[in-house]
């Protein structure tokens, strides 16, 4: 069994090194790579087939983290 599989999931173990790799790029590799990994959730309330208003649940992550 590998070592970091007692510390943690491998979710928490492919976020760690994703961030490692995107903080070890150059300036405008790393920008791009950030904005791929900017996600957001939304949700709307259908009623009688229509779809209401969409609401913003959570800021992305990144712009939180600012």
């Amino acid at each position: 069994m590998t070592a970091w599989r007692t510390l943690f999931t491998y979710n928490k173990y492919a976020q760690i090194t994703a961030r490692a790799l995107r903080a070890s790029l150059k300036e405008e590799e790393r920008l791009i790579a950030e904005k791929r990994g900017t996600t957001s959730t939304r949700y709307q309330k259908w009623e009688n087939g229509v779809g209401g208003q969409q609401v913003l649940v959570q800021e992305s992550w990144t712009t939180v983290r600012k």
